[in-house]
């Protein structure tokens, strides 16, 4: 079977063998009710293992296809029960949010407080906005892009910094590309990752809690975070716990709407829940970006007043082979001392990796995204029954996510907050600790770029 993802005229994805195919259909089966499945619960079920593959070939074993599927409504359900003495807190994804907004066609300050409510009656205990954890993400992510820019002359892989948020392009470039990329990845952890440092550790920490008596679940656009819940930097091996123990999709939820027959609009209205304790989220902030977290958009004004004394106020984007390959420049006397990309889908990533390979690559920093049109068309939420993009769908989340007010992570006061108290102060070395991450080095196989078009 050809994935939709694959750019090989033949692809070499492995058959199943007998065992593999059991362990899976031994998941499968465990989850199904003898109930008619709704549109998102056969979504679940195939795409994960067939048209969601990164690579074709070297990025998800057997064992880990069964751990993501196990990621399922079940699992929530089960820990739901007060029984099992675990505090329940859910994480949503600011790109979630405009989804539920469309669906149910309301605002999205109203979407995230009736999904709140939802949550809460299944018996969630808190329920976080990770819009915190991007701040962080992005903030150490400006740093990093600063001083690589700096030391370019020294460092042989300082540039081009490619983004690190996109856990279905950190799978790939590990397991497929390796040392020919992984050098140039931002080491600035992703917003879910740093999430579950913030629920399993601060928050449990206030709560006087251990890790393993919380169980985190992420509320998310796409399937890929499942896999990036499984990294081996997410586990405290001292309590056995992961930081995020579960992802579901933004459709997973909506199918246990479904499944109760329940309009969000019919929802008890509950806020967001802090870290900080009692005191309950205002109004909902997201960061500047169309469709994702706007890490190009933050870096480059960043960048531009750090290096160049330089206040941007509005981005230009260039449209070049497409309209998920876009470029953003900055020219002084004359000059360009910037030049950025925009790099979504895996055929403008394959074609960015091509030109960093033959060294032709120009630009400074990439935001580096796996799913095309950026995180709001994750595959776990903006797709029709036949599993294309759902187009006026996507239009819709667009509109609702551009309503949304912009804060720069520099003016949030909860994290100046928190660098101070849990992280003893912005370049500590308890930062580097628990906000980056260290990629793998291996040599790719021999057949990586074996690319047909």
């Amino acid at each position: 079977m050809k994935c939709e993802n694959c750019t090989k005229k033949e692809c070499s994805k492995k058959p199943k063998n007998d065992e593999q195919q059991s362990m899976r259909a031994d998941v499968l089966n465990s989850d199904e009710e003898n109930e008619e499945k709704s549109e998102f619960h056969k979504l679940a079920n195939a795409k994960i293992f067939l048209s969601d593959c990164l690579a074709c070939e070297n990025c998800i074993t057997s064992e880990e296809a069964v751990r993501v599927f196990q990621q399922n409504q079940k699992e929530l359900f089960q820990k739901c029960d007060t029984s099992k003495h675990k505090v329940v807190a859910v994480s949503i994804c600011p790109q979630s949010l405009p989804y539920f907004a469309a669906k149910f066609n309301i605002c999205v300050t109203e979407a995230a407080k009736r999904l709140c409510g939802f949550l809460r009656s299944l018996g969630v205990h808190y329920v976080f906005d990770t819009t915190i954890a991007a701040d962080f993400s992005i903030l150490e992510s400006q740093k990093e892009f600063v001083q690589r820019y700096r030391h370019q002359s020294q460092e042989e892989y300082a540039l081009p910094m490619f983004a690190s948020a996109c856990p279905g392009w950190i799978q790939y470039a590990e397991r497929v590309l390796s040392s020919l990329v992984t050098p140039y990845i931002c080491t600035a952890k992703s917003p879910q990752q740093i999430m579950g440092s913030l629920v399993k550790g601060y928050f449990a920490k206030q709560q006087n809690l251990s890790p393993d008596k919380i169980f985190h679940v992420i509320v998310a656009p796409c399937y890929d975070k499942k896999l990036e819940a499984l990294r081996e930097d997410f586990y405290n091996p001292l309590y056995s716990s992961r930081d995020v123990d579960c992802v579901l999709t933004s459709g997973e939820i909506f199918q246990i709407m479904e499944q109760r027959k329940t309009s969000l609009k019919e929802v008890k209205e509950v806020a967001f829940d802090t870290l900080f304790g009692g005191i309950k989220e205002g109004e909902l902030i997201r960061h500047d970006g169309r469709r994702s977290d706007g890490y190009l958009e933050h870096i480059f004004k960043h960048a531009a007043k750090e290096l160049f004394d330089i206040d941007v106020k509005e981005i230009t984007y260039r449209v070049l082979k497409n309209k998920d390959f876009q470029e953003v420049t900055l020219e002084k006397e004359g000059e360009t001392v910037l030049r950025f990309a925009a790099t979504y889908g895996f055929r403008n990533i394959q074609n960015m990796v091509l030109k960093l390979k033959k060294g032709k690559c120009v630009y400074h920093f990439v935001e580096v995204l796996a799913c095309p049109g950026g995180c709001l068309n994750g595959k776990g939420q903006a797709q029709t029954e036949d599993g294309k993009p759902d187009r006026a769908l996507l239009r819709q989340m667009e509109d609702v996510y551009a309503a949304v007010p912009v804060q720069l992570p520099e003016n949030s006061e909860h994290v100046q907050k928190l660098y101070q108290e849990w992280l003893e102060g912005i370049d500590s070395t308890r930062v580097r600790e628990t906000l980056h991450t260290k990629y793998s080095m291996e040599k790719p196989t021999a057949n990586s770029f074996d690319i047909k078009w």
